[in-house]
């Protein structure tokens, strides 16, 4: 099996777009959330969530029709655009792989369309709304936009979604079957799912407090997150920038419970996450969690990552403080902040939390700013609607000589 190693980044976020401005906006704990502007939020008692506010798909695209093509399939190709650029992919190639994680798909056109149903009554609809829905088209745009021709797929596994892309990308490189895959996560804010969120009762009032005493719950937010993945060895024959080695993943469906996650599942998968990368827990050092600031999920990680790792638990912290709760996107921008941290050498913050909760376990959430650090082998949780749990383990970056 080839070794595989990320060499390009492409985040499309509320808080930066490209991986300088991303990275920077991380390390000094940006926050991306503001009143939603997409849609009309004047019935609805929570108004915020973490839009990409000035996101002019023509600014980054070079491929794409940006009229031929929905919210979500364009952050999903900013995003491959950026993370080739990164990579210094001047020739994507014809066996590069294309794959992107979602939870949503295109669900603001359902949304219009289905309320033009409701007030105008049943009719054909919009026939380029309707061209634009199916989901499979944000990993088509990215390949489109890339020029690449080898395998593309859509992958729906809920909040978990970007890293089983980043797994089946890290398969498909480390098997042979393609030199170079790009892979992610996009959704687009919308009425259809904020609404969802607020109905559960998931939603914080205005401010996302992951692990925190007082936390309230998530505020939904959107992006595109895109890795470059490739060989080792086709790394160093082009003279590549390495962020990080991909070292190994983990998936499970537990299907206990369509919204909660469960304790034992998820320690189950990081456990075999660990052990299929190689690592012991003493050697990760930080954590990119799930952490989504509503009482039971951040309950439930933490009760899990104490069980694997015992009362030795890394520092952990939760980027939807920042950017919200980018939906199948999230994991993906999780991927990016473990390829930063451990290139970059610091530990992204966990912001607004102010109150240790004792529920907890001790976790060390690196509440409130970032912690300069030596990350050799950072973990990315992803936890999904369905008991979709998937993990994925990162590495320094192999000496390129």
């Amino acid at each position: 099996m080839h070794r595989v190693v990320i060499t390009g980044l492409g985040p499309v976020s509320s808080i930066g777009v490209g991986a300088e401005n991303f990275c920077h906006a991380v390390r000094a704990g940006k926050s991306g959330i503001s009143r939603i502007s997409s849609f009309d939020v004047s019935g609805f008692e929570h108004q915020m969530a973490g839009e990409v506010t000035d996101f002019k798909a023509g600014d980054v695209l070079t491929q794409l029709d940006v009229a031929e093509w929905g919210r979500a399939s364009l952050l999903a190709a900013a995003a491959a655009r950026l993370a080739a650029d990164d990579a210094g992919l001047d020739d994507v190639g014809e066996d590069t792989a294309v794959l992107m994680g979602t939870t949503s798909g295109e669900i603001p056109h359902v949304v219009a369309m289905t309320e033009s149903w409701h007030l105008n009554g049943g009719r054909v609809p919009d026939a380029t709304l309707a061209a634009q829905l199916p989901a499979g088209r944000l990993a088509l745009a990215a390949a489109q936009e890339l020029g690449a021709t080898g395998e593309t797929m859509t992958f729906s596994a809920a909040c978990a979604a970007a890293n089983c892309a980043l797994g089946y990308a890290f398969d498909l490189v480390a098997l042979g079957e393609a030199p170079v895959a790009v892979a992610g996560g996009a959704d687009a804010v919308s009425r259809f799912t904020h609404a969802a969120f607020h109905r559960l009762g998931a939603l914080a009032k205005d401010t996302c407090r992951p692990f925190d005493r007082e936390r309230d719950g998530m505020l939904t937010a959107e992006g595109g997150a895109a890795l470059v993945l490739e060989s080792l060895d086709g790394a160093r024959e082009r003279g590549a920038r390495i962020y990080a080695e991909v070292l190994g993943y983990a998936l499970s469906c537990d299907a206990h419970h369509p919204s909660a996650p469960e304790v034992t599942s998820v320690a189950r998968t990081m456990d075999s996450a660990l052990r299929r990368s190689g690592v012991r827990p003493q050697e990760v050092d930080y954590i990119c969690a799930h952490g989504t600031g509503t009482r039971l999920n951040d309950q439930v990680e933490a009760q899990a990552i104490h069980s694997v790792y015992g009362h030795a638990m890394p520092p952990l912290s939760s980027l939807k403080s920042m950017l919200g709760h980018t939906m199948g996107a999230a994991s993906g921008f999780g991927g990016i902040a473990c390829a930063l941290a451990i290139s970059r050498g610091f530990i992204p913050p966990t912001i607004n939390h102010r109150h240790r909760d004792p529920d907890l376990h001790g976790i060390d959430p690196v509440a409130g700013a970032a912690r300069e650090a030596t990350v050799r082998v950072a973990q990315n949780n992803a936890f999904g609607f369905g008991g979709n749990n998937a993990i994925v383990v990162f590495g320094s970056a192999p000496c390129t000589s």
